[in-house]
């Protein structure tokens, strides 16, 4: 556990900077623009996330092949999966930019984004969108990075780009009224730096890899593997955004003032939690490398700690901030109705989210492990099958303005059901091979 949570810390740090991009934005907004523009930032993450998530999705397939290449300790296996993944950034990103311009707005409608909204959260993705080669492109660079046991560069490249997009948010919004468009603006630049810093930083620290600036080869047999392992999780990631979309359609129908509550809090919430992310990436470098390498001893303790360890961490840090929540949300807002609405979303939701990390850290040990489908399924049913459908109950019959209520139920359930994995045979191989490691005995190799 001390090695994954030095690995896990410079992450950690990392994810309180990517927190610190939107939580500018949204500071900067909500001091110098007003509600309604906080709404239209706030509603317009969702069709980002939708088209994206498939192609960062294949970028987690890069980042566990890296894993699992490092553990064997395969050359050869690390140059051809840096080389297809800069071919397959080119090949996504591009294109997904122009696709951007005219799918946001179709899914703001569907969204049923309310009017006053509307020509603001269109401005804001549009210019979002021009920002993905950047966005994926640093994303994947990092994922690497990781799966090669690195996990402090990223967090050097994120500092730099994180102070880029605070001076230019100041610079075009407070200074040049450009409102939600001069915020997308400085968050896009900032991405672009992170990229280009991290692939200097590739080329300059691990030569071996022969990382290049441009696509230069492509490796049909390992864009498979990348497909293999990568496109399960980006079709999860989207089918999960596609229902955060009715999620958000669900937020949109209660108004301008509860979307802007919903969006301040998730900033709130997104600080409390930044030790999820970074322990789920930890566990997933982890078991990556631990069954490249035939440590079934490790699989075995890692499983059950790291988890354990991320609930614990984000149960203490969830309960602070539920606590201290108003002088913090104070900072975004001082509009009180904006302000009652955002309190009684984070006292709903942060006490539970411990199961969320819970939950979320089993996933990404399972997924670095190569086991893609059990976790699929799981991730589907606890949004469509729980979330969604108790929101809508919860619409209907008692009360819009608690539809945030659904969200710890599904974390439970999710929780709940990812435990069962270690009842299962897979899992009972590692722990018979973990059972003759510590005897002394050869383990059978990876499968």
């Amino acid at each position: 556990m001390k090695k994954v949570l030095l690995f896990a810390l410079p992450i950690c740090v990392g994810n309180v900077l990517q927190q610190l991009y939107s939580t500018v934005d949204t500071l900067v907004i909500g001091n110098f623009c007003g509600s309604v523009s906080l709404a239209a930032v706030g509603t317009s993450s969702q069709p980002v996330e939708i088209l994206l998530c498939v192609f960062l999705g294949l970028g987690t397939g890069v980042s566990i092949l890296v894993s699992q290449f490092t553990g064997r300790d395969d050359r050869q296996g690390q140059q051809e999966v840096c080389a297809t993944a800069i071919s397959f950034l080119f090949l996504c990103a591009v294109p997904l930019s122009i696709l951007g311009q005219f799918l946001g707005p179709m899914v703001l409608r569907l969204m049923q984004v309310p009017e006053d909204t509307w020509e603001l959260a269109n401005a804001y993705i549009q210019i979002i969108f021009w920002g993905t080669l950047g966005n994926m492109g640093y994303n994947m660079n990092a994922g690497i990075l990781r799966g090669m046991g690195d996990s402090r560069a990223s967090l050097f490249f994120l500092l730099i780009s994180c102070v880029v997009n605070i001076v230019l948010d100041l610079l075009f919004v407070a200074g040049m009224g450009m409102d939600v468009g001069g915020a997308a603006l400085a968050t896009a630049i900032a991405m672009y730096c992170s990229w280009l810093f991290s692939i200097f930083y590739i080329r300059r620290q691990y030569p071996e890899l022969e990382f290049t600036f441009l696509p230069h080869r492509m490796s049909r047999k390992m864009m498979g593997r990348i497909v293999s392992i990568g496109l399960p999780l980006g079709l999860n990631s989207s089918i999960y955004s596609v229902g955060h979309i009715f999620m958000q359609s669900l937020i949109n129908l209660q108004g301008s003032t509860f979307i802007a509550a919903c969006s301040v809090s998730g900033k709130v919430t997104g600080i409390a939690n930044v030790a999820i992310t970074s322990m789920s990436s930890a566990a997933t470098t982890f078991s990556g490398q631990n069954l490249g390498a035939g440590n079934y001893l490790y699989l075995k303790k890692g499983g059950i700690r790291i988890p354990l360890f991320s609930g614990l961490i984000t149960c203490s840090a969830g309960l602070l901030v539920t606590f201290f929540c108003r002088p913090i949300l104070e900072l975004f807002t001082r509009d009180p109705a904006v302000l009652e609405l955002a309190v009684r979303y984070i006292w709903v939701v942060l006490p539970f989210t411990w199961a969320y990390a819970v939950f979320n850290g089993i996933i990404c040990f399972v997924n670095g492990m190569g086991e893609i489908r059990f976790p699929t399924i799981v991730n589907i049913l606890t949004l469509w099958a729980v979330r969604i459908p108790c929101a809508y109950v919860i619409a209907a019959f008692l009360d819009g303005g608690y539809v945030m209520a659904s969200i710890p139920v599904s974390f439970i359930f999710g929780m709940v059901c990812m435990f069962s994995y270690f009842f299962s045979k897979k899992w009972k191989r590692v722990k018979e091979q973990a059972a003759l490691q510590a005897q002394g005995l050869r383990s059978l190799p990876p499968e």
